[in-house]
């Protein structure tokens, strides 16, 4: 439904916030344990312990929407109820948005609330995948609920040209990093800027959340048509904030082959020696060439790795054991995803299952249980079927925690088992992602670190750097933490570690003997429990609201009304 645009039009002051912490904890908002507001150990790294990558991203969706509106607006990413509350009291806004996943919908329904009692002439507006709930209306007290592209969506409700090209906005890909317990240093890091090219992905795997939420099978939302578009965004990310790494947020990017060798023909004429984290299909990365994919840039890709028994069209032919370790041999670091309890898993073949899955030996590997989420098309043909349970919290529908479904041969209690048993198997027969990212950066190195092509050997030596010194603090501290626990794999990493230091030299064993016991001591104080804090941020927009960031007097006693409503639901 087309809403009609707001009176104040682009005078209309506008807050987009995320939901409100502290997250990675069991509370009455639906917060869970089990899920961080980290994407690695939440989903890919879990079961590593101390060697997980700990790290944060920002909310992009909202930052790209005020990118592209022309009323004041600020964005408040990662706030407290507090800080919400304190936003909301100290200046005025005409639309709240509020932006979030279907597991946080707990949260949207109190901050809604917040924004009745706190802002009452606030438009609240809620958008995000937890707009794809069919009955989110009578869940929350929303004006308008977004599904879909948010950006057309505001830019029509303000009264703009919803048809105006896509500005992008300088977003750094992740911040707060953290290895074996300690924060790395600027000069350790790569830091990345996000580029979004599109939304969505046409493959439309019958689970996918992104693919149903932009449109479905065969269909996407795409910002930018060209190559050429696509550097000059970089290029000018490259000067803002002092990057040469892209962390490229597209569902699919090598699937559209002229686009990217559009972009790689810029990066030639311009001598770009850029580094680029994309998400690619594995019948769309058999498009290229490995010489294309160096050339490229490509550092790291997130490819799906379902089942070989399954049916998915981006899977059609492909020999993923063998992709996956031609694409380590060349440099090109690799995120698997599996999922776990398709249909056609048991109690007999999950192990063998899961165990062809760790046999690629990624640098990484995401284990996603089979979910039915609300608005794809599996969530559909499972209601049709009847074989969706009623009594799971909407909470609980993400894939890492129990079925949300009826499985013709495995229980929701084991389906929790199995996908625990396929992260810490990967852990153990693989060992960290750390040490396995060392292992293929050391491939590319030793393969194009004296390549005649400039462009080429200067990524590469970039990442030889880190190599030389942290990262081969690191492989001691985690040879010496593995020792006891898993020998084999700690042989491994002594074994990289000393090509290391033999290709590099006495720098690499001096940074090694002063950094890594300091590593090794960290790693032993933080426990695989350990949360990591997110930060808020407040962003405002040129002509944004400004004022005493304090709350006004004569709104004291309504935040102590919410905060003794609060306090009434809890019992505290």
């Amino acid at each position: 439904m087309i809403p009609a645009k707001h009176p104040q039009g682009v005078r209309a002051r506008v807050l987009l916030a995320s939901v409100f912490g502290p997250y990675a904890q069991d509370d009455e908002f639906g917060s869970r344990a089990i899920n961080p507001m980290e994407l690695y150990h939440n989903q890919v790294t879990r079961a590593q312990g101390p060697c997980s990558l700990r790290m944060h991203h920002r909310s992009w969706g909202i930052m790209m929407i005020q990118a592209n509106i022309s009323a004041p607006c600020a964005v408040l990413d990662f706030p407290t109820r507090e800080s919400f509350a304190r936003e909301l009291t100290s200046h005025h806004y005409d639309i709240v948005g509020i932006s979030s996943i279907i597991v946080n919908v707990g949260k949207v329904r109190e901050m809604c609330r917040m924004v009745r009692q706190l802002s009452p002439h606030s438009v609240i507006v809620v958008g995000g995948h937890v707009a794809a709930i069919s009955n989110l209306a009578a869940l929350i007290d929303a004006d308008h609920i977004v599904r879909g592209d948010g950006i057309s969506w505001m830019r029509r409700y303000l009264g703009e040209d919803e048809a105006a090209p896509i500005q992008h906005p300088p977003i750094l890909s992740s911040f707060a990093l953290r290895v074996l317990g300690i924060r790395v240093p600027g000069a350790l890091k790569f830091p990345a800027a996000t580029v979004i090219p599109s939304a969505g992905c046409p493959m439309g795997c019958n689970f996918c959340t992104t693919s149903s939420f932009f449109g479905g099978k065969g269909k996407f939302l795409n910002f930018y048509e060209s190559g050429e578009e696509l550097f000059r965004i970089m290029e000018r990310l490259e000067s803002s904030l002092k990057v040469r790494s892209f962390f490229v947020m597209d569902e699919n990017f090598l699937l559209h082959r002229k686009r990217a060798m559009q972009l790689l023909d810029w990066m030639k004429e311009k001598g770009k020696s850029w580094t680029l984290y994309v998400f690619a299909s594995a019948n769309a990365i058999r498009k290229y060439s490995m010489e294309e994919l160096v050339a490229l840039g490509i550092s790291w890709i997130w490819m799906g790795l379902e089942s070989p028994n399954a049916s998915y069209a981006k899977l059609a032919g492909a020999d993923t054991l063998a992709l996956a370790r031609e694409l380590r041999r060349h440099g090109i670091k690799v995120l698997g995803s599996t999922i776990v309890g398709l249909e056609h898993h048991t109690p007999e073949n999950m192990a063998e299952e899961i165990e062809y899955a760790v046999a690629h030996d990624t640098d990484f590997h995401q284990f996603m249980l089979y979910t039915p989420v609300p608005g794809t098309p599996l969530y559909a043909e499972m209601a049709q079927q009847g074989r969706l349970l009623e009594d799971v919290d909407l909470a609980d529908i993400h894939g890492q925690y129990q079925f949300n479904f009826r499985h013709a041969a495995i229980s929701r209690q084991d389906s929790k088992k199995f996908l625990d048993w396929a992260f810490l198997h990967d852990f153990e027969k693989n060992g960290p992602s750390l040490f396995r990212i060392c292992r293929t950066m050391f491939e590319g190195w030793k393969r194009y670190g004296h390549d005649p092509d400039p462009r080429i050997r200067r990524r590469f030596e970039g990442e030889a750097r880190a190599l030389r010194t942290g990262y081969n603090a690191a492989l001691w501290a985690m040879e010496r933490r593995l020792k006891r626990t898993n020998e084999t794999v700690s042989e491994r990493i002594r074994t990289l570690r000393r090509e290391v230091e033999e290709e590099f030299g006495a720098l690499a064993r001096s940074v090694r003997a002063l950094l890594g016991p300091v590593l090794l001591w960290a790693s032993r104080r933080r426990t695989a429990g350990w949360r990591a804090a997110t930060p808020t941020s407040l962003v405002r927009s040129a002509s944004g609201p400004t004022g005493d960031s304090a709350a006004p007097s004569h709104l004291s006693h309504k935040l102590r009304q919410t905060d003794d409503c609060l306090q009434n639901r809890t019992g505290a």
